[in-house]
């Protein structure tokens, strides 16, 4: 009886954490080129995990590793930012606007 009251206080444990962890979303806006016959730029949002968003460097490594899927090479990391940004970059990221 004890080991299921255990089990149980550890389940309800993590299921109320789990709305908390959600929330915290981090995002980041960023330039990126692709060269070729001719250059080609855009400018992007991008969601990332929490813990990126103290740690400019790991999330400019974590952008690069996905726009460079397309064969976009990362200019610049413009600024991290949570859920309250998001609105007002939308318009601007067009088609990159969570799209990696």
């Amino acid at each position: 009886m004890k080991y299921k009251t255990s089990i149980i206080a550890i389940a309800t444990s993590i299921a109320l954490m789990a709305p908390m962890a959600a929330s915290a979303a981090c995002y980041a806006d960023y330039k990126a080129k692709r060269a070729g016959e001719d250059l080609r730029l855009h400018y992007g949002v991008i969601e990332l995990s929490d813990n990126l968003c103290g740690n400019p460097n790991a999330a400019k490594r974590t952008i690069e590793n996905r726009v460079a899927r397309d064969g976009w090479t990362v200019l610049r990391v413009m600024s991290t930012f949570d859920e309250s940004g998001l609105g007002p970059r939308r318009k601007d990221a067009g088609e990159y606007f969570l799209k990696y």
